[in-house]
Order: C-alpha cells, then structure tokens, then sequence
C-alpha cells in the first residue's frame, strides 16, 4: 500500500513536510517500500491515514533515495515511524529504552491510532516526550 501514500523524494520535500504543517502531527515512516516491515507499516498506515486526517498526516520516505536523514536520526533499522509538531521532533515514550522513534511495524491500527492521538495531545500541550497508551516492554515474550 506504499504507492497510496505520499511520498518524499528528497531532502528539501522532508523538510518543507515537516516546517509547512501547522496543526497537524506529521508521521513520517523512513524505509524502504520492498522491504516486508515496513510493507505491514505502510499497510497500517494506509488504512488508518483517512481516520487521522484531521490531527496527523502520513508521510514515505525511501533512506536509499534520501539519505540525508540517516545519521541525524539513527535510521539503522529497516522500518522507522517518527513524530513532528510544529518542526519539533516528538519523542514517544514506548517502554523499549529508545524514545525517538518506532523501529517495528506496528500491525494494530488502532494502537497505532492511539499512540499518534497522544502524540497529538501532548504535542498540542507544548510536551517534547509522551508516554504511550500501550507498554512495548513485553512485546517479545520468553
């Protein structure tokens, strides 16, 4: 579903996404389309996208073609989901140790809709860091 979602071709595209929304939370998911995590991303964002569309907006970006972003935000892993208000990065507090960003696919639609309606209320309230509506701490369970 990654060719239903807008994407962002450059460096210059990621930038004006993030400076241009106003009032909206900008989610950007840096990947790659062919690669399976993110696959089960994209389709979760796709379909949730029309559900967020007053308080979020969905925004692709393939590293390889835009690599300016990779060291500036430790994209190492094959799928990551970050956060943007008002050009301010907003962390989210998962319960994993690293609050910058999702680094999984997020297959539920609804938590993935919960946790960017906190993200949105806590941005709105002037908060760099959220706390998720769900722990990850025990996603892996031994």
């Amino acid at each position: 579903m990654s060719y239903m979602l807008p994407h962002l071709e450059n460096g210059w595209q990621v930038d004006q996404a993030i400076l241009a929304e106003e009032d909206r939370v900008v989610v950007v998911r840096f990947g790659h389309d062919w690669d399976p995590t993110c696959m089960q991303m994209d389709e979760t964002l796709f379909k949730i996208a029309p559900k967020v569309k007053n308080f979020a907006v969905v925004y692709l970006v393939d590293i390889t073609k835009v690599p300016d972003f990779n060291k500036m935000y430790e994209l190492y892993d094959p799928c990551t989901a970050m956060f943007f208000f008002r050009n301010k990065h907003i962390m989210v507090d998962l319960g994993t140790g690293n609050n910058n960003k999702i680094n999984w696919a997020v297959t539920d639609g609804q938590e993935l809709i919960d946790i960017i309606e906190t993200v949105y209320r806590g941005a709105r309230k002037g908060r760099g860091l959220v706390i998720s509506p769900k722990d990850y701490s025990t996603k892996y369970k031994y």
